[in-house]
């Protein structure tokens, strides 16, 4: 299993709150360890690795989580609660 957090930065370059808050969260409950890359979505480059993801995937919102498994198609997550409950406890359980 490959997970993938997409996090924003806004155009004035400032990073998105609820992405700073989601962030923080999967720090606190030591779950960033479960994460294997962090990309950034940037407004001010609309061909970022973030904002392609997010044109692909068809994402509007951020932070997301993309989850891929082999032979399976990958999964996106915009919930925080859903991703935690769904994809990490699975693997901490």
């Amino acid at each position: 299993m490959r997970i993938t957090f997409v996090k924003k930065v806004l155009a004035d370059g400032n990073p998105c709150a609820k992405c700073r808050d989601v962030e923080e969260k999967l720090r606190e409950n030591d779950q960033l360890r479960l994460i294997n890359e962090t990309i950034i979505a940037d407004e001010r480059d609309s061909n970022s690795a973030g904002m392609e993801l997010a044109r692909e995937h068809q994402v509007s919102r951020a932070p997301f989580f993309l989850v891929e498994e082999e032979g399976q198609e990958p999964r996106v997550y915009t919930v925080y609660f859903k991703f935690v409950k769904e994809v990490l406890r699975p693997l901490t359980a």
